[in-house]
C-alpha cells in the first residue's frame, strides 16, 4: 500500500543508520557530552550564522514544545498561539499540563498576525482586573503552519519586532523546517529564523532522522539550569550520542537541505498529478503537505489502495484530506499515486 499519511512514516535516511553503526562500539561519555554530539551543536550554529547560539537536543515535537515553553515561561505566564497551533489543537494538552494556558488569535490559512497579537496584549492589560487572568509572556508560531503554509520574511520581521517591544520571547516550531527552507516560495532563510527568534528548533523526526530535534537559543538567552530542566522532565537521554551522531550526519554536506528539497520536488510532482485529474486542492501549500478536497465516496474508494490523513469536513459530502511527501518519497510513489487517482 502507498503511504502518503505523514512525513514520519519510515525510519532514517541510510546515511544516518551507516553513522550509528559505525559508531555503535565506540564508547563515549553521556548526556550529550560526546564528541559527536559538540560537532553536530557547531555545524548547526554554522548553518543558523550564530556562533554564539546555544543548541539542545530533544527526541520529539510534543517534547520540545512543552519543555522549551515551561521553562521561558513564569508560573502565572501563557503562550500565544494561533487556534489551529500544533500547541493548540494536536498536543493533547501537553502546554496545559504543564500549568501554561495557550492563548489564541485568529488563524489565516495557519499564520497569525502581528496586529492580532498586539491587540490580545493590549486588551489584556486595559482590564482593571488582569491579574486574575493568565499574562501573555510567549508567542508561538510554526513554519510550514499546520497547513503547509510558510511565513514571509516581511510576516516575520513584523512578528519579531512586537514581540521585542513587547518583550515578549518568539518561539518557532521547526519540526518541518526543512522542507520550508527548501520551498520554492520562501524568501526566509535559517539565518532570518536564528536572527528574528528567540528560540527555534530544527526538527529531525519529520526529515530524516529516526528521533530528535535540534533547539536553538539565539541570543544567548537559554533559560538557566536548562540540562537540569529537561532531566527534571525525563526527557534527558543517557545515551545522548543517539541524538548527536544523527544531526551530525543531517548537517554534513548539505544532507538536511538535499533530503529536504527531495520533499518539495516530489510534493510539487503530487500536486500536478492531482490538478491534471481535475481535482480541487483546500490550500495553497508550497511545502510537503498538500490538502486535496475529495467526495465522502471517493474516500472510501481510495483507502484500501493509499494511505493519507482526513484533515476536517469541507461539507456535507466532502473532506480535506493531507497527503504528505517526505525526504524519501520517490518519483515512482508518485507515478503509482497517479495511476491510482
Amino acid at each position: 500500500m502507498l503511504s502518503f499519511e505523514c512525513d514520519y512514516n519510515l525510519g532514517a535516511h541510510p546515511k544516518i543508520l551507516e553513522a550509528l553503526v559505525k559508531t555503535n562500539m565506540e564508547a563515549c561519555p553521556g548526556y550529550g557530552n560526546d564528541p559527536y554530539t559538540a560537532r553536530a551543536k557547531e555545524k548547526i550554529r554554522a548553518a543558523c550564522k550564530r556562533e554564539d547560539a546555544d543548541v539542545r537536543f530533544l527526541v520529539g515535537g510534543t517534547q520540545t514544545n512543552r519543555i522549551v515553553i515551561d521553562s521561558m515561561l513564569q508560573k502565572y505566564e501563557g503562550v500565544i498561539s494561533a487556534t489551529t497551533g500544533h500547541i493548540s489543537a494536536h498536543e493533547a494538552g501537553a502546554i496545559e499540563a504543564s500549568g501554561h494556558k495557550v492563548l489564541t488569535v485568529p488563524q489565516y490559512d495557519g499564520k497569525i498576525k502581528a496586529c492580532d497579537v498586539e491587540k490580545l496584549v493590549s486588551n489584556f492589560y486595559a482590564k482593571p482586573t488582569y491579574e486574575h487572568e493568565v499574562f501573555p509572556g510567549m508567542v508561538y508560531i510554526s513554519h510550514p503552519t499546520e497547513y503547509g503554509t510558510l511565513y514571509t520574511l516581511k510576516e516575520l520581521r513584523e512578528i519579531s519586532a512586537l514581540c521585542r517591544k513587547l518583550s515578549l520571547p518568539l518561539f518557532l516550531d521547526g519540526a518541518r523546517l526543512g522542507y520550508g527552507l527548501m520551498s520554492l516560495d520562501t524568501d526566509v532563510t535559517l539565518a532570518d529564523i536564528a536572527e528574528l527568534c528567540d528560540v527555534f528548533y530544527v526538527g529531525g523526526t519529520k526529515v530524516g532522522a529516526l528521533c530528535g530535534e535540534a533547539v536553538v537559543f539565539t541570543h544567548n538567552n537559554a533559560p538557566k539550569h536548562f540540562f537540569s530542566i529537561v532531566k527534571q522532565n525525563g526527557a534527558l537521554l543517557a545515551k545522548g550520542r543517539l541524538l548527536g551522531v544523527q544531526f551530525d550526519t543531517l548537517f554534513t554536506d548539505g544532507l538536511y537541505f538535499e533530503i529536504s528539497k527531495n520533499a518539495i520536488e516530489r510534493a510539487e510532482d503530487l500536486k500536478k498529478a492531482f490538478a491534471d485529474k481535475g481535482y480541487r486542492f483546500f490550500k495553497n501549500s508550497p511545502t510537503n503537505q498538500q490538502f486535496i478536497i475529495l467526495e465522502d465516496a471517493k474516500i472510501k474508494e481510495l483507502s484500501p489502495l493509499v494511505r493519507f490523513e482526513i484533515w476536517e469536513r469541507v461539507d456535507e459530502d466532502h473532506c480535506a484530506v493531507r497527503f504528505a511527501t517526505s525526504w524519501a518519497t520517490t518519483k515512482e510513489d508518485i507515478d503509482a499515486l497517479y495511476r491510482i487517482i
